[in-house]
């Protein structure tokens, strides 16, 4: 195979005049590679931009297979004269262009240790969210082994005085008070004269409502469709079975659908030696990244979809 067609070589011999003229001038010059040679039975790979006045030095880019891909000249006819197993030798990728400037293909080379198949621009991507993260958990597979999906809505539930389902379940006989959660199951068995029965959750355990007939009709359409509730009543205790007797009933799946653009960046699996001995609950504050804040990871051009809770209702 011509490993240079002539005119490959008056395009080389082309950039190899503009660098000296422009260095003449103390300008910068950084032209495309034109040329790309590769061992088709290794990942050595030469990509050329200049031709020296000799006709035999190229100046490019030059990684031998080693992971040490470097700027510097290389001789056409050494490279020509490698022999290769199966009587194979030194090919030209006959389809390589690129726009991209010799020193981009260098610095993502340097960055991969290895000269990629194209030069792209490094792209930073946005890192999701613990509460996105959740979201795609419950769209996957229905639950998630993650926070609860109310545990980023907490601090925005404690401002309106709602307390946590496990809170509500523990208060005495009588008191009134607001509870919330997702909703798990809704029940209306025949037998109950139209009483509902629903089970919300939160990240502390479940609580149990009780719907009477007239407050089932007044938030029909509510109690029915809603993924997340927030419901205030009195609390009804016999022994060990504790109840929320509803007497309002506020619709609260826009803030379960905001779920998904809160929390910090999701942190990497993996730990730090002395997590174990520092201890506690959560996540170790050291781990999590430097410099995010919430509001910082917000594209308003994203759409987040909304968390897709799957309730067992039984009439």
């Amino acid at each position: 195979m011509i490993l240079l067609t002539p005119d490959l070589r008056f395009a080389l011999r082309a950039n190899a005049i503009n660098r000296q003229a422009c260095e003449g001038q103390g300008t910068p010059f950084d032209p495309p590679p034109l040329v790309k040679l590769f061992n088709p039975l290794s990942a050595a790979t030469w990509l050329a931009s200049e031709l020296g006045d000799d006709g035999d030095t190229l100046f490019g880019l030059a990684d031998l297979g080693f992971g040490c891909p470097e700027l510097g000249t290389f001789s056409l006819s050494e490279i020509a004269a490698l022999r290769l197993p199966y009587g194979m030798a030194i090919e030209r990728d006959v389809a390589f262009e690129t726009r991209f400037p010799l020193s981009r293909w260098a610095a993502t080379a340097r960055e991969a240790e290895i000269v990629p198949e194209i030069a792209e621009p490094v792209v930073s991507l946005r890192p999701m969210t613990a509460g996105s993260e959740v979201v795609e958990d419950y769209g996957h597979t229905g639950l998630s082994l993650r926070a609860h999906p109310v545990s980023f809505l907490r601090e925005d539930l404690r401002r309106r005085r709602i307390v946590s389902c496990a809170e509500a379940m523990d208060a005495r006989d009588g008191r009134w008070l607001e509870a919330a959660g997702i909703v798990l199951v809704r029940q209306r068995p025949g037998s109950a004269k139209g009483v509902l029965f629903v089970t919300l959750e939160d990240e502390t355990g479940i609580a149990n409502l009780v719907v009477w007939p007239k407050v089932f009709e007044a938030n029909r359409r509510t109690l029915l469709s809603a993924g997340m509730l927030g419901v205030r009543g009195r609390i009804q205790r016999e022994g060990e079975v504790v109840h929320l007797v509803a007497n309002t009933v506020t619709d609260l799946s826009a803030q379960l659908a905001s779920v998904g653009n809160r929390g910090v960046a999701f942190p990497l699996p993996h730990g730090r030696g002395d997590e174990a001995h520092h201890g506690g609950p959560g996540l170790d504050p050291r781990s999590l990244p430097k410099g995010f804040r919430p509001r910082d990871l917000v594209d308003p051009t994203l759409k987040v979809k909304p968390i897709q809770i799957k309730t067992r209702d039984f009439r």
